[in-house]
């Protein structure tokens, strides 16, 4: 554990880092908030925390940056939990309070807007279909061979599968079809390995078949919505650092195990290698569950670099993780849209 003076020249190297991402020099952090000691003094202190792994000295300048190190013990120890300022909080409630539609344009609006106040790459994973109980189930003829299955989510989501058509299938087979879809599917959880009872009529049961057969495909992955990728572009010089970040954040099972990993080891912020993702080793990862009723349904988060401003990402996306999960427990994923 590091002492007073140590912890306060610590808090002055990184917040300072964070803001102009230039190597910090003695004399700035002697005039530093709560240091108050000479350059000289500075410069010992700075010495020891560099032996112990806190700082760094890229080169041969007298500045030093923040290492991992520096960061967890800056995120776990002097980061006060930010609060968003009073812009940014009327933002996302204006945007929470007029969301309406279909569940994937929400994850996806929301995405954005977490990207746009926090300026980092935003992910959110929002909740397996397989959750949520059927609340309707349409069969919807396009032409004579083919149709649209249209099944509405507890969850506000709306699947929808085109499928093939046994030859000649009339629209009194579909509606027929869809009635008793709706009768076995109805206020049921969603299961891939769902079968439907024979109706006794041959061609109908092969209309049903086809229909749970093209909505099981559809079903257990998470949704995964990336937004902001372009302003890691500007976060970092090196282009390849730029192009390896991008490539994996394009690999959506990699982002959500990464997501589901750092939540599984409890923590809300992942420090360059601790989060184990070898491309992402100059990013830090900031995540919140998204609770309904209890039950954690997804996840929200923001990636951006280690030099970020931990506190206020901090807190907004612990804002916007609870404004998501209160607004999808109060059922305002609607399904119109």
């Amino acid at each position: 554990m590091l002492d007073e003076r140590k912890t306060a020249i610590l808090r002055a190297i990184v917040q300072e880092y964070i803001a102009t991402a230039q190597p910090v020099g003695s004399t700035h952090v002697a005039h530093a908030a709560g240091v108050q000691v000479s350059s000289a003094t500075v410069r010992n202190e700075m010495a020891v925390l560099e032996q112990e792994g806190y700082v760094a000295q890229p080169h041969t300048s007298a500045g030093r940056i923040p290492t991992d190190k520096g960061y967890r013990f800056f995120v776990d120890h002097m980061a006060q939990p930010g609060r968003l300022d009073a812009v940014a909080s009327q933002r996302v409630g204006v945007f929470f309070d007029h969301a309406h539609g279909r569940l994937e344009e929400l994850l996806h609006q929301t995405t954005n807007l977490l990207a746009q106040v926090t300026h980092h790459t935003a992910v959110v994973v929002g909740p397996r279909a397989e959750r949520a109980v059927v609340r309707s189930v349409q069969v919807v003829g396009l032409s004579t061979h083919h149709a649209m299955v249209v099944v509405v989510l507890s969850n506000g989501s709306v699947e929808t599968e085109q499928v093939e058509l046994p030859a000649g299938t009339s629209e009194v087979r579909l509606s027929a079809a869809t009635s008793h879809l709706q009768r076995v599917m109805g206020g049921s959880s969603l299961d891939p390995s769902m079968t439907v009872p024979s109706t006794g009529d041959p061609e109908l049961d092969a209309v049903c078949i086809v229909a749970v057969r093209a909505l099981a495909g559809s079903f257990g992955d998470e949704p995964v919505f990336v937004g902001g990728t372009a302003s890691m572009a500007n976060a970092f010089d090196a282009v390849d650092t730029v192009r390896s970040v991008l490539r994996t954040l394009e690999q959506q099972y990699v982002v959500v195990s990464l997501v589901r990993d750092i939540l599984n080891r409890g923590l809300s912020v992942a420090i360059g290698a601790e989060h184990g993702v070898e491309p992402l080793v100059a990013c830090s990862v900031i995540v919140a569950p998204v609770v309904v009723e209890g039950e954690q349904v997804g996840s929200v988060g923001v990636l951006g670099p280690t030099r970020m401003d931990y506190p206020q990402a901090m807190a907004t996306v612990e804002v916007v993780s609870e404004r998501l999960g209160r607004h999808l427990s109060e059922g305002g994923g609607g399904q119109h849209g």
